[in-house]
């Protein structure tokens, strides 16, 4: 459905403002520069991320422009030029820029997102570029982590009473649907982007009524083709199970309608669901689900399985839409070029830590794959004017361990940046959710089982060309 786009051009840091000022009084706003957004480590330790959020990104970048209450406001800090005033005032987004796919699985240190362009115009987006995809390859990430635990049973996210914001809490119920979830808590996220959304009753319903039957009984009779009942509010087993089993047999079932499930939301899992397992079973529902729910995460669920829990539906809410063991996104965005009179002259940003050392130059980023197993066996990043070719096999080597060599043979190799603008006009057309999702979930199948661990997961090999490897070689010693 068509949603009312807001104007976030404000929302950025004023440094870049500060920046784009200084760009054009030295009269350098035209000039092309280049900028990469990468991160340097993965959440929870984990052994790949998921790209999300280019849809909000692209949003930005079609909107992006300055009313006249901005230059208003811009006007009263009284260090802006009239001139750039009117420049912003005139704005409009030139740039190119390249991306991954939304649900694409990435690595550290290769390019996710590259923007290139009108130097003053490039430096502006810095901040919600990075706000965009951080957050939502955030949720993304760690969704798709609770999901794979679950291993098969479905992941409902519960999360937005315990989101940031509304922002997150819709975005986020976005990005854990990319991930794998089956559905959501948020009204909003359904009505917006057709993720199936559910919910139950509260505690509050059931302490409203003079017993816990009649609240059941009544929620059985308003909605007795979904009926799931929340049976933890008093005492799952002496008085929830038995009741829920009360109102199946005496309102369902004359009604016609067989019950979806029960829910416990507290208490210890695995002993009260195999209880409740036989409760139910016992008095003819093999059918009803259980669902569980109470500050679950991928290790919580790993261990209710481990243990046989008898769970079929996970509700999880605050451990997934802040993304709680490892809340913040490390994306960044940096200088790596400019490009005068067609060539580009590579940047480099020196640090302490090695970590911390940007690659420089205009790149692509490759992903070869095994045309034997089907699985992906490295990624290998370029300057964007070389070619690849596989065909008689290629050599890859570690950048820091150069001694580190490989010829990998019989392989496939796929672009993993799509060009999004073409100097500033949207040529890409975004995916609906369904075939993100779909994606995400084949790219994350595409990896070897030993890079999905959740401890000490294998590190995927991210290479680059050897003419690559030059530039920043060269660059270093330059610098010594």
């Amino acid at each position: 459905m068509e949603r009312t786009e807001r104007n976030l051009s404000m929302l950025t840091d004023f440094y870049e403002l500060t920046m784009a000022g200084g760009y054009f009084e030295n009269g350098r706003a035209e000039e092309t520069g280049i900028f990469d957004m990468f991160y340097r480590k993965n959440p929870d330790n984990a052994g790949f991320s998921i790209f999300a959020g280019l849809e909000q990104l692209i949003d930005y970048l079609n909107n992006l422009s300055f009313s006249d209450e901005d230059i208003d406001y811009l006007r009263e800090k009284k260090i802006f030029s009239e001139e750039f005033l009117r420049y912003l005032r005139g704005f409009q987004f030139s740039c190119d820029v390249w991306a991954m796919e939304e649900g694409t699985p990435m690595f550290p240190g290769e390019p996710i997102v590259i923007v290139k362009g009108p130097m003053i115009q490039a430096q502006l987006v810095e901040t919600m570029v990075l706000l965009t995809i951080n957050h939502q390859s955030l949720v993304c990430t760690k969704a798709n982590r609770i999901v794979r635990a679950a291993a098969g049973r479905a992941v409902f996210e519960f999360g937005s009473r315990r989101a940031q914001s509304y922002d997150a809490a819709l975005l986020g119920a976005r990005a854990a649907y990319i991930a794998g979830c089956a559905g959501t808590a948020c009204v909003m996220a359904d009505r917006d982007y057709g993720i199936p959304a559910l919910g139950t009753m509260a505690h509050s319903w059931i302490q409203f009524f003079d017993s816990e039957y009649e609240a059941f009984a009544a929620y059985a009779r308003l909605y007795p083709t979904s009926c799931t009942l929340l049976v933890d509010t008093y005492n799952v087993l002496s008085s929830g199970v038995p009741n829920a089993i009360r109102v199946f047999d005496e309102v369902l079932k004359p009604m016609g309608y067989r019950p979806n499930g029960i829910r416990i939301d507290s208490g210890d899992i695995a002993y009260l669901s195999k209880k409740a397992r036989k409760m139910l079973d016992d008095a003819g529902y093999p059918d009803v689900k259980i669902v569980a729910s109470n500050s679950l995460d991928e290790y919580i669920i790993r261990d209710l399985l481990i243990q046989n829990a008898p769970v079929d539906i996970f509700g999880v809410g605050e451990n997934l839409i802040t993304a709680k063991s490892c809340p913040v996104f490390g994306g960044v965005y940096k200088l790596v070029g400019v490009e005068r009179d067609g060539r580009i002259i590579p940047k480099i940003k020196l640090s302490e830590s090695s970590e911390k050392i940007t690659t420089p130059h205009f790149k692509s980023l490759y992903r070869f794959f095994s045309q034997e197993s089907g699985k992906a066996i490295a990624d290998y990043i370029t300057l964007h004017s070389e070619t690849v070719d596989v065909s008689d096999g290629i050599e890859i080597f570690d950048p820091v361990a150069t001694w580190k060599r490989r010829t990998l043979e019989n392989i496939t190799c796929k672009p993993m940046l799509k060009q999004i603008f073409r100097k500033g006009i949207c040529i890409y057309h975004s995916p609906n959710i369904y075939t993100i999702r779909a994606n995400c979930l084949a790219g994350v199948e595409s990896l070897w089982d030993e890079e999905k661990r959740f401890e000490f997961p294998h590190v995927h090999y991210v290479d680059y060309s050897q003419a690559l490897w030059n530039v920043k070689n060269d660059l270093l010693s330059a610098k010594r």
